[in-house]
């Protein structure tokens, strides 16, 4: 029987697909893994966990701040279109039960977050520091206004 190029294997047929490999700078995100009470300015809860394959970091929030309540519910990571090569800057998409979708752009390590409303070197920042494993206090800050918070874990989940 004569072989047709169908069923003749290509070489590059017999690579493996790559895997993707995950941002290291998505490790730090991984203590914020769980369910944390909000107090200060703002009052409420937030859950964060990894979406599988542990590119994204889901967050959901019920918060109340000046007698408003909003739940939000936010995808945290880098942003990797198809066919290209992933973003090198973190950023968040956030949607509320208002209807806002409010974009952020993120920088975090061991120490803390700092978290800019748009992008980075925008006026209106979080930065929040690490007291312990357990506790993440700060404050958004933005011209003219502002407030102060503190995360206070309630349950620890694996990252």
């Amino acid at each position: 029987m004569a072989r047709s190029v169908e069923n003749q294997r290509d070489e590059s047929q017999k690579e493996e697909p790559k895997a993707p490999t995950r941002n290291p700078g998505l490790k730090p995100l991984d203590k914020l893994v769980g369910n944390w009470k909000v107090s200060g300015e703002t009052q409420g809860t937030l859950s964060y966990e990894w979406m599988d394959g542990g590119f994204f970091l889901i967050a959901r929030g019920d918060t109340e701040q000046n007698g408003e309540r909003t739940q939000h519910m936010e995808i945290i990571g880098y942003d990797h279109e198809a066919g290209s090569e992933p973003a090198d800057v973190m950023t968040s998409r956030l949607y509320t039960n208002r209807g806002d979708t409010l974009s952020y752009t993120h920088e975090v390590d061991d120490k803390g977050v700092t978290t800019w409303f748009g992008a980075k070197g925008s006026p209106s920042s979080f930065k929040a520091r690490w007291v312990d494993d357990n506790t993440l206090s700060g404050a958004w800050e933005w011209p003219g206004g502002g407030y102060k918070l503190t995360l206070s874990r309630i349950v620890r989940t694996k990252a």
